[in-house]
């Protein structure tokens, strides 16, 4: 068996893959204080529908891949590890002094950001090396040593190394952690910048290499306990932790290189969209939002490719830090079942960003939340069933709900309570429309002519209404949308990367040197697939290169299609895509124009999945199409009684009209009047929905 699991704001996901491909989907509580337990809970639930403990239910597990937030929820509360960082003697201020660019141009009032290591704790190291990775001055390995007096004497955690120019010749960064491990112990966390990001641009390198320092105590920890307590648990196979590339890593990978799960768990639902999509219409441009508890993710797949950034930032652009890693481009919001609703001085109505999370929770989980949240206007408005809310297993209350928006929202307005639902519903809409229409109109995509994909588990609640007003013609709602995130774990790769900075131009091109640094990152791909063993179906080298015209600042990635440069056809090839790509980013190109390549890599992507059933959860014997009816509310208070639909009972190609809610144990989808709705022969729920509507 596989075990996938996505550990979220409010629940924990899990989905496991049987020997048979038959896919089974579970939730437990997330817990904040110890996620690992929320993962553990999971797995014994799933340990208990299979009539076993959790010891026999665990050791039949082959593999077990995470997706967490952990380690961004620690930089953006602040509980990261107490880092310094030595830099060349001279330059003490990079962290400080950033790179160009403001968010609110004329805004002079926003306070310029911190560093993300403050200045008490910049160490400044005498030695220098130029660009082309000559030593101009020597180590002075007497100021790395008094510099690491000083660290001892703190109770700094860990160390950042990001000296100029190591990624041509890193010696000195080579020797100052050798030193680190002589004075401070070989397992004082520590991380050298030519080792984790061997680019350009020392602020990019820099912020990373201060950012996986600081990470690597908590997520060594984190890690270490997740794999023990599986250990312990008669877990015996390979553990594996989402990247932020949409990949994956072995965990004890991710331990020395934690800096890329900090976008692990949402860089996972692209990959289940763009499946269940393919499935439908490969040609169609794909919106794939994925409604947690917290926060509403977003992103858009188009021409079958995962969207990628170079430009991933922790917190807002140019307040937050950069990653200096490329990432799956996603988007959030401050808006998911559990945005909290509130009320200003003023009389305006606002969801989120507030979220009441998983402890305590939207007020109708009687759990000490008393805040009104989207998930209890859903179940005032008769969305959610009381009595079947993950299937029953956890018991909320309407009185709760009720009580929770009278008290913040309906009085405060002066309306009622069944119109302040209604608002808070339409309000939250509202804001995730608008946020659809940022990332599609600004790339060029109409958002009417791409199919949307709903996943997580507030999905159903709110997206008739959303593919509604953005003119959507189709809205899929996956078999396993619940589990979004957890299901593109297990549809996903092993991947690794590997760069090398090595400037040249194609007017005097050094092709036996750059053949001899691809044969390098090539070997280094292939050790790992040799390391992945006999898990590995297939596996795929991707070539690329960071290009620019001559007097650029900044340069594009391209890929190439050879593995060595054999002929001038092979460089004016390059040249060709370089060119073309180039015209599609900034709409002009210079085809007569040579090329300047700053970085080389490779990449590889390792096939573990054979499962040919792939997105499919078996059944549980439900036969009943209409069990039932139920009053459920849309806008100024209009009533209709909707048909409770079970969506695993539900029959391929069969067209049911709305009016109605389709239910399983782990979402509820919601259909107005004028929408209609079928089940494919993959399980997912399709929704047409029409585009005037007088309800919704």
């Amino acid at each position: 068996m596989r075990f996938a699991t996505d550990t979220g704001g409010t629940f924990t996901d899990l989905i496991v893959e049987y020997d048979d491909g038959r896919w089974a989907m579970y939730k437990a509580s997330t817990t904040p204080d110890d996620p690992v337990v929320g993962v553990i809970n999971a797995l014994a639930k799933a340990a208990d529908d299979n009539q076993c403990d959790l010891t026999e239910f665990v050791s039949k597990g082959d593999v077990f891949i995470h997706g967490t937030t952990h380690a961004i929820n620690a930089i953006i509360t602040g509980n990261t590890a107490k880092t310094a960082i030595m830099v060349t003697k001279g330059h003490p201020d990079i962290l400080l002094m950033r790179e160009g660019g403001r968010s609110q141009p004329f805004n002079h009032t926003l306070r310029y950001p911190d560093p993300y290591v403050p200045r008490d704790l910049t160490f400044e190291i005498d030695e220098r090396v130029n660009y082309a990775g000559d030593i101009l001055t020597a180590l002075d390995e007497n100021s790395v040593i008094t510099a690491l007096d000083a660290i001892k004497n703190t109770d700094v955690e860990a160390i950042a190394v990001a000296l100029l120019w190591s990624i041509s010749n890193g010696a000195h960064e080579e020797r100052i952690g050798a030193l680190i491990e002589a004075r401070l112990g070989k397992d004082f966390p520590y991380t050298l910048s030519h080792r984790l990001n061997p680019t350009l641009r020392e602020y990019r390198r820099a912020s990373s290499t201060s950012i996986d320092a600081s990470l690597k105590p908590l997520m060594g920890r984190y890690l270490d306990t997740l794999t023990d307590r599986l250990s312990a648990a008669g877990f015996a196979g390979h553990v594996y932790v989402v990247s932020s590339q949409g990949g994956m890593m072995a965990a004890r990978d991710m331990a020395g290189k934690p800096i890329h799960a900090i976008n692990s768990g949402p860089s996972m639902a692209p990959i289940s969209g763009r499946y269940y999509a393919s499935r439908e219409n490969k040609d169609q441009a794909v919106i794939v939002a994925d409604t947690g508890g917290t926060t509403y993710d977003l992103s858009l797949v188009r021409d079958g490719q995962v969207p990628m950034t170079r430009e991933m930032w922790v917190g807002e652009k140019y307040l937050g830090h950069m990653t200096g890693f490329p990432s799956v481009d996603v988007k959030s919001i401050g808006a998911g079942g559990g945005s909290i609703a509130w009320v200003d001085a003023g009389g305006m109505l606002h969801v989120g960003p507030q979220s009441a999370g998983s402890t305590p929770g939207p007020a109708c989980y009687q759990n000490g939340g008393m805040d009104p949240t989207l998930t209890d206007a859903s179940l005032v408005l008769g969305y959610l069933d009381p009595d079947f809310f993950l299937g029953g297993a956890m018991e909320i209350s309407v009185p709760c709900a009720r009580n929770a928006i009278e008290e913040k929202v309906a009085k405060p307005l002066g309306i009622s309570i069944e119109q302040a639902a209604w608002d808070i519903v339409d309000l939250a809409t509202e804001n995730m429309t608008q946020a659809i229409v940022d990332i599609t109109v600004n790339q060029g995509i109409d958002p009417a002519s791409a199919i949307l994909i709903g996943g997580g588990g507030a999905a159903g609640l709110n997206s008739t209404f959303i593919a509604k007003r953005l003119g959507c013609k189709k809205l899929i709602i996956p078999e396993v949308g619940a589990a979004l995130s957890a299901a593109g774990a297990l549809l996903s790769d092993l991947t690794t990367e590997h760069r090398k900075t090595h400037f040249v131009s194609t007017d005097s091109f050094d092709m036996p040197t750059v053949n001899a640094i691809l044969d390098a990152l090539k070997a280094k791909c292939m050790a790992f697939v040799e390391e992945a063993g006999d898990q590995v179906i297939d596996y795929q080298l991707t070539y690329k290169a960071e290009a620019r015209y001559p007097n650029q600042v900044w340069e594009i990635e391209i890929p190439f299609a050879v593995e060595q440069f054999s002929s001038a056809l092979d460089l004016e090839a390059m040249k060709q895509v370089f060119h073309e790509n180039h015209k599609r980013i900034f709409a002009i190109n210079d085809t007569d124009s040579e090329v300047e390549i700053v970085t080389w890599s490779v990449s590889v992507r390792c096939r573990i999945c054979q499962n040919t059933m792939a997105g499919r959860l078996s059944g549980d014997g439900v036969e009943e199409v209409k069990a039932n009816t139920r009053s459920i509310i849309f806008a100024n208070e209009d009533r209709y009684e909707a048909d409770i639909i079970r969506f695993e009972a539900m029959k391929e190609n069969q067209t049911f009209n709305g009016p109605a809610i389709v239910e399983s144990p782990f979402t509820t989808v919601v259909v107005d009047p004028q929408t209609q709705f079928s089940r494919t022969q993959d399980g997912s729920l399709i929704l047409v929905p029409t585009q005037e509507t007088t309800n919704a």
